[in-house]
């Protein structure tokens, strides 16, 4: 896979990241704000969440450029 194949394909997991990001954050304050709130649950999707932040940060020091000392 070339430099190019392979800053494509990170940035296309980085869209997808993103997206599941926007879902889970949408789930959380969705399920907070309902009238039973399942605390496990609501501990579980922001672990995740926090999981593919981290995926996301990752990727995207990824496709910085490294610099000459």
């Amino acid at each position: 896979m070339s430099g190019n194949d392979e800053q494509i394909a990170i940035v296309q997991t980085l869209m997808q990241l993103r997206i599941d990001h926007g879902d889970l954050d949408d789930s959380i304050h969705a399920l907070s704000q309902s009238n039973y709130v399942d605390h496990l649950q609501l501990k579980r999707l922001k672990k995740k969440k926090l999981l593919l932040k981290d995926a996301i940060k990752r990727l995207e020091s990824q496709l910085i450029p490294d610099r000459d000392a």
